[in-house]
């Protein structure tokens, strides 16, 4: 039988009872030093009939902060918080994989250690601001990484991915992409190095490769996906050349065996694809996630003409804890509210109905 969103497939030692995985999506609730909150356990256990969740970014150290009320995992106490989270997930019936995310430039020094500058591959000012706790604020110039802060950046990786794996994930998903520090390697519109870690594509590859390398000496390779925006603009990102880039990236990600490769497919502002995501989909092995303004006929038809193995859903995710229910039974959606989209409380995260409900139904 062909496969469709609604059958079954094999990660590993996982069976996802479904194709469909929720997106990571930044909502901003967690405790101001960085706990994952109360409210987000429920949240995701909500969603826990998704084949896959994929929570939303969590910084691997103070250094790679770079919004307020973030959920991060390099502390004992953001440990006990995200076991919460697994632990009420898994009860729900559901599979979560961590994203592990250093935002690089993607910062201010309001939201540093010691004040200190953003990090980043080279010295270039992203436009626009950053959420800061006291409001919006300019961006600054990075300083760029020496050859020991990528060691040491590599390190925070690994032990986030050993923090992961000690609170009950199933797996986690490092971020490559949207504009943060691993994507600000591979891009070279934000990549002006001339070692070992620029130049090249092979070059600019290296820092991702060693975070790779660092999360597989904790996790087998097939509890480890890797997300990936070639051609995303969000965060001044830029590159000369992103389908023969990323069509050597994914190529190369084979030697490593991962779980998945997770593609936005296009640019997240506008919704706009000039790549072949084909290609990209074709010189990559293994289990291939597609991702960007997918609804249930789109989808559908990716799974069954083998455009993808898995499909990820962002805000229909957010405004639909049964999505699953309603895609199989052809049900309307709620809608979701952007202004509610970041910070707060309840609102906009935990009250939108399941179907049939005024109110939000339990787990």
């Amino acid at each position: 039988m062909a496969a469709d969103l609604f059958s079954s497939i094999s990660m590993g030692d996982l069976t996802l009872a479904n194709r469909i995985v929720m997106a990571p999506m930044t909502r901003n609730r967690a405790l101001p030093d960085g706990r994952p909150s109360p409210m987000m356990a429920r949240h995701y256990a909500d969603r826990a009939s998704a084949g896959l969740i994929i929570s939303e970014s969590a910084p691997v150290s103070p250094r790679a902060v770079g919004y307020p009320f973030t959920p991060g995992l390099f502390t004992d106490s953001q440990a006990d918080g995200w076991r919460a989270v697994t632990g009420a997930v898994h009860a729900s019936g559901g599979r979560i994989f961590v994203q592990l995310q250093h935002c690089g430039r993607i910062s201010h020094p309001d939201l540093q250690p010691m004040n200190a500058l953003p990090v980043a591959p080279s010295a270039i000012r992203p436009e626009g601001k950053v959420y800061t706790y006291e409001g919006p604020k300019d961006y600054v110039l990075p300083a760029e990484l020496d050859v020991a802060g990528i060691r040491a950046a590599v390190e925070e990786f690994r032990k986030a991915a050993a923090l992961a794996r000690q609170v009950g994930f199933d797996g986690v998903e490092v971020h490559g992409a949207n504009g943060y520090l691993i994507d600000q390697f591979l891009r070279d519109g934000s990549n002006r190095r001339v070692d070992a870690y620029g130049g090249d594509a092979t070059g600019r590859m290296r820092f991702l490769n060693e975070v790779l390398e660092a999360v597989l000496e904790v996790w087998p390779s097939e509890s480890v996906g890797l997300r990936l925006t070639p051609e995303n603009s969000f965060n001044s990102m830029s590159d000369s050349d992103p389908q023969r880039h990323f069509d050597y990236f994914a190529q190369e990600l084979n030697r490593y065996r991962l779980a998945y490769l997770h593609v936005l497919e296009g640019d997240m502002m506008t919704r706009d694809a000039s790549l072949d995501y084909a290609r990209i989909r074709q010189r990559f092995d293994g289990p291939y996630i597609a991702n960007n303004g997918y609804d249930i006929d789109r989808a559908q038809s990716a799974i069954r003409s083998d455009r993808a193995d898995m499909v990820a859903f962002g805000l229909p995710f957010l405004a639909n804890p049964d999505l699953v229910h309603r895609f199989r039974n052809g049900l309307p959606l709620n809608e979701a509210d952007p202004a509610t989209f970041y910070g707060g409380d309840e609102t906009g995260y935990n009250d939108y109905p399941f179907h049939g409900t005024s109110e939000l139904e339990p787990a």
